[in-house]
């Protein structure tokens, strides 16, 4: 069984690699629809629409323009995510999506930070570099 650093991971715009990452998360849901009917004597459901969402935290660089600099509010990017890096044969994720927010945070003993939030526009589709 394999297992990965989480130090391995990289997450991309495109071809190009987000700077100064920190974390990130990518959550894959799916509704349900319910198809339980008189007589039954427990709930049933049916597999219904997929979707997924994510966030990056960094540390701000505003010289990252093809990295952190694409992700601003509203613009359609393509998000790639190396959770084992991207090597020729590593997994990574791919999917169109939309960014819903951007967060920037600092304290006066700490480096500046920003949270970049989206939501996926279709699948979210496994994929090998």
């Amino acid at each position: 069984m394999a297992t990965h650093k989480g130090s391995e991971g990289t997450v991309h715009v495109g071809a190009n690699a987000i700077a100064e990452i920190r974390s990130y998360s990518i959550e894959e849901t799916a509704d349900t629809l319910e198809d339980t009917s008189m007589g039954d004597s427990a709930r049933t459901f049916k597999s219904s629409l997929t979707s997924f969402s994510g966030s990056v935290d960094v540390f701000w660089d505003e010289t990252d323009t093809n990295g952190q600099g694409a992700l601003t509010i509203g613009s359609e990017i393509t998000l790639n995510v190396y959770p084992e890096g991207n090597d020729t044969g590593d997994t990574y994720y791919t999917g169109t999506a939309i960014v819903t927010g951007v967060s920037r945070s600092a304290s006066f003993d700490g480096l500046v930070e920003a949270s970049i939030s989206v939501q996926g526009t279709g699948t979210l589709d496994p994929a090998t570099a």
